[in-house]
């Protein structure tokens, strides 16, 4: 089912600087601080392409985009960015420590192009909503460019691991690049040119489904691309990471929400409305919240108002999520915010760390800090494969894919 390419990618030549000054976050990750350093780091950043410096005087004929079409072709021009001789796919391994717990993990990957599929096909499978703001973005970076400068991070069914030691086998070699991003995650990229290796690949990927992690909105914005140019073959394909779902290393973290800004917001109050619905358990540190596993069941959420830390437990569960819980049962019917609130983001921010979520709360930053578990690597494959969607930052898949280790430019 899932059709898989090796391609001929740009990628930096070594005289552009040493790499990690060169590669980025993905850009919806880009911190306004992480946006400067980039910048400061050498003057071929990726960052300049795609989250370039918007200026007053921007108009139709000189933007963002326009510039970023004209960097890329000055880059190419110059061979700062040098396409590959011949088609390969890329073993892309990622050694980190998972915040919370320290525990070292490796997660193993391959990088290529995938068919751009109609989620109606049942080839491609999403899991969380997207925004029409960041889609028309992208679009207008990618009608410019007409290339992707990061990877989708796609998901496959792989209970029996054949395809990750192909990638062992890969990685006996010397890396062709080794990078140790803001986080301390460790990036190595392996070129896999070999035709058996390719051939193998491709005929074990193809009974297989895929499942977006993260690049929802850069996947339905290849749909897009797509349609607008039916003549382009470039354009049915887009640049994907390949990981097994049942990969040792696979670790999605939990996305706490931070709520700010509601008027009449009072702790008391909220305690006697969230108990129509849940017990509160008063709680003594965050080790005990940290101690809840998710074998405990569902319908568990912690909640950080003040100094004060509670265990906020569904009477009656079900089978919702945490996170369909936190949404519709104390969001929306206990706090009266909106869906549409919390699309806009208006009384909600996000935080990784469970410790900077507590803090935040107890510093008076956030009225009240919602501290969730992780969601289960089973659950989101039954929601989507299911063809359900869950709410907005309901995954982290950590750490995130590097932009700029490979770019497919759609019309070579």
């Amino acid at each position: 089912m899932a059709k898989v390419f090796p391609f001929q990618p740009y990628r930096y030549n070594a005289t552009a600087g040493p790499l990690e000054h060169l590669v980025t976050q993905p850009y919806d990750k880009i911190t306004p601080e992480m946006h400067s350093r980039y910048l400061s780091l050498n003057p071929h950043n990726l960052v300049r392409i795609i989250q370039g410096e918007r200026t007053p005087s921007d108009g139709p004929g000189n933007n963002v985009y326009t510039r970023a079409a004209a960097l890329l072709k000055d880059w190419i021009s110059r061979r700062v960015l040098r396409r590959d001789a011949e088609p390969s796919f890329f073993a892309y391994f990622q050694e980190f420590r998972v915040p919370d717990t320290g525990e070292r993990l490796v997660r193993k990957g391959f990088i290529g192009l995938g068919a751009v599929e109609d989620y109606s096909a049942g080839v491609v499978y999403r899991h969380e909503q997207t925004l029409s703001g960041p889609k028309q973005d992208r679009l207008e970076l990618l009608r410019h460019t007409r290339a992707h400068f990061g990877q989708i991070f796609m998901l496959y069914p792989d209970p029996q691991a054949q395809i990750d030691p192909v990638l062992d086998e890969c990685a006996q070699a010397p890396a062709a690049a080794v990078i140790t991003d803001e986080y301390g995650a460790e990036h190595r990229l392996w070129k896999i040119a070999d035709a058996g290796r390719i051939a193998l690949i491709g005929s074990l990927m193809a009974d297989k489904k895929l499942l977006i992690a993260d690049g929802h909105h850069r996947y339905e914005t290849a749909l897009a691309f797509r349609s607008e140019n039916t003549g382009l073959a470039g354009a049915a394909r887009v640049m994907m990471t390949f990981v097994n779902m049942h990969s040792p290393g696979l670790k999605i973290l939990a996305t706490h929400r931070l709520v700010n800004g509601l008027a009449a917001f009072d702790a008391d109050d909220f305690q006697r409305r969230a108990v129509k619905t849940f017990e509160v358990q008063p709680l003594r540190s965050p080790e005990e919240l940290k101690a809840i596993g998710t074998s405990a069941g569902r319908g568990m959420i912690g909640a950080a108002i003040g100094e004060r830390l509670y265990l906020l437990k569904r009477r009656e569960p079900g089978e919702k999520l945490d996170v369909n819980i936190l949404h519709e049962d104390l969001l929306r019917d206990v706090m009266g915010i909106s869906e549409e609130a919390v699309r806009a983001e208006k009384n909600l921010r996000y935080a990784r760390e469970l410790g900077k979520a507590i803090e935040t709360a107890r510093s008076g930053q956030a009225q009240v800090a919602f501290l969730l578990r992780p969601t289960s690597i089973d659950d989101v494959a039954r929601i989507s494969f299911g063809g359900g969607v869950m709410p907005q930052k309901s995954t982290d898949f950590y750490p995130k894919l590097l932009s700029g280790l490979t770019i497919y430019k759609l019309d070579e």
